[in-house]
């Protein structure tokens, strides 16, 4: 017998919200930018897929701020971190190492830089048909160990 709703779940979690492609981004991890909102430069240090397009998460040196494709300029450059790139890229097939209930696999949604350590958005929690007013978000930044690649 076919468990519906663990494979309706798993589909979830496996089904990428952007219907198939990843659209591009429009600036890359850790490169100079321009805010066109605050007219000031900062670096991309964050990069998430919410309310079906990129927002991007901007280190302006003193503030953390946000913006959308249409308020950010890419300059190309890089900026002068000694970081390693991410482990994980957007819409890769993750498996959580520690999530103990219902299909471990997740789609990275999103990417960020906190502390110099490389975060990763994935989503939780499946919607339900009923509002709960105890979770108000599904998704979650999860770190690098708690992530194990899937090879599809």
């Amino acid at each position: 017998m076919i468990d519906y709703i663990n494979a309706l779940t798993t589909n979830w979690y496996l089904s990428p919200p952007w219907n198939q492609t990843i659209p591009p981004v429009a600036v890359n991890l850790l490169e100079r930018v321009y805010l066109r909102t605050t007219r000031r430069f900062g670096y991309c240090c964050g990069i998430q897929w919410k309310h079906e397009t990129w927002f991007y998460t901007v280190d302006c040196g003193k503030e953390i701020l946000h913006a959308t494709q249409n308020q950010i300029i890419g300059t190309g450059g890089l900026e002068a971190i000694t970081v390693q790139k991410p482990a994980f890229v957007l819409g890769e097939r993750v498996m959580l190492c520690s999530h103990d209930k219902g299909t471990k696999q997740r789609l990275i949604l999103g990417i960020g830089l906190v502390n110099n350590s490389w975060f990763y958005l994935v989503e939780l929690m499946s919607p339900t048909l009923t509002q709960s007013r105890t979770i108000s978000n599904h998704f979650s930044l999860v770190g690098e160990k708690s992530l194990v690649r899937v090879n599809a």
